[in-house]
């Protein structure tokens, strides 16, 4: 592995990305962005700390350290939207979630330059996804759980105050139903609240390796914020992130426990 992508295999059948936990910008790039802190403002903070209990299920996770303003590893490689018509940001974004921009004027990266990044980053991280879905595949089916957070509070991207936990996969192509099921069940039974395919239905990940007809079962959970860090009111670089507390993340690690619990037995059931 590089010293940005992180993978550590487990016996489960149950895999769990990280695309979007990094902060990593190499110094080149980062010099030519306008604010530091607006570059790693959206990354999934936390996210690889919360589900630290993954391991202890048997699950394989996959992570790079490379900020999402570097190069998204969730979006489609060809640029083509996953929400056509509704705000999103691309591969290699040039804006924030708020719509600020990230480079100084005339700094964005061209073509070439987004190729480069993808040759550089996101291809080597997808295909360490890929052969960890193989080595898993060879005993049965598999999950591919696809790990996100994103603040409560986005009015570009959607209005009102997103749901705790946001089940995606894009209306029930990805993955066998008895799983969105399975995974759903657990949320209910947080008594926070959570719904299936609403503004977030899975993104590229969820959607290119999710092919249940041969085995590969993929989810996308969105968490709000708000369920394991403090959202200030107001956000600068003083304010945001908040620390990550263990104490105060419990309730919603307890759920989460549940639900990859819940995912790693599906795949079980479906190897028997």
């Amino acid at each position: 592995m590089t010293d940005w992508l992180t993978v550590a295999p487990g016996d489960a059948p149950l895999i769990i990305a990280f695309p979007h936990t990094g902060t990593d910008i190499p110094a080149a790039i980062e010099a030519r962005m306008a604010d530091p802190w607006r570059a790693r403002k959206d990354a999934d903070w936390w996210i690889d700390r919360l589900y630290a209990f993954a391991t202890e299920l048997g699950a394989t996770t996959v992570r790079t350290a490379i900020s999402r303003s570097v190069i998204d590893m969730n979006r489609d490689p060809s640029g083509q939207s996953l929400y056509p018509g509704m705000t999103t940001t691309g591969l290699c974004p040039t804006e924030t979630f708020d719509g600020e921009p990230l480079y100084k004027p005339g700094q964005e990266p061209d073509a070439a330059e987004i190729e480069a990044r993808r040759a550089e980053f996101f291809d080597p991280y997808h295909a360490a996804l890929t052969a960890q879905i193989a080595r898993l595949s060879a005993d049965g089916p598999v999950v591919l759980y696809d790990a996100h957070s994103i603040r409560s509070h986005v009015p570009r991207l959607f209005d009102g105050e997103l749901p705790q936990f946001n089940i995606g996969d894009n209306g029930g192509v990805t993955c066998d139903p008895a799983l969105t099921a399975a995974v759903e069940a657990a949320c209910i039974a947080s008594g926070d609240s959570h719904v299936v395919n609403g503004r977030f239905k899975g993104g590229w990940t969820t959607r290119h390796y999710g092919r249940p007809e041969t085995g590969t079962h993929a989810i996308q959970m969105e968490l709000a914020c708000r369920g394991y860090i403090d959202e200030p009111a107001v956000m600068d670089a003083s304010t945001w992130p908040t620390p990550f507390d263990a104490a105060r993340a419990a309730p919603i690690t307890r759920t989460l426990r549940a639900v990859l619990t819940a995912a790693r037995d599906f795949a079980i059931s479906q190897r028997a």
